[in-house]
């Protein structure tokens, strides 16, 4: 379980929508398919910006949902570069909700997403590796 201390990671995030009822099921809760198609659209993005191009999901690690997200939560996915490979990418990405009415935000769930960066053949292309800090 997330700790009430928890602050999201500092920045903006890559991806923040309002929770809708079309993206609940039959019972009314928020999709875990939809949380993760967000969260693959903000790795995403940091993995096009890295590379230079286009790049492609490979895996995700270590999803857990740890809290529930409900019709009207802000959701707000960070998403930052951990590691690169020759061709691939390693993503730490978080994603929180904040009710419509309060300012205190909690950790839904976190996870690591592969993409590998790929030419327009479609094969696996070389990735710059990461800025010195």
């Amino acid at each position: 379980m997330a700790h009430a201390e928890e602050q999201p990671p500092e920045g903006c995030p890559a991806v923040r929508v309002i929770a809708m009822p079309a993206d609940t099921n039959p019972y009314g809760d928020i999709f875990g398919g939809w949380l993760m198609s967000l969260m693959d659209s903000a790795a995403g993005s940091v993995a096009a910006r890295h590379s230079k191009g286009r790049a492609v999901t490979i895996a995700v690690e270590g999803m857990t949902f740890l809290r529930p997200v409900v019709v009207g939560d802000e959701v707000s996915v960070y998403a930052k570069l951990a590691s690169v490979g020759r061709t691939s990418m390693r993503i730490g990405v978080e994603a929180w909700r904040r009710t419509r009415h309060d300012d205190r935000s909690y950790r839904v769930t976190q996870a690591t997403f592969t993409f590998v960066a790929i030419g327009e053949d479609r094969h696996p292309r070389p990735v710059p590796t990461l800025p010195a800090e």
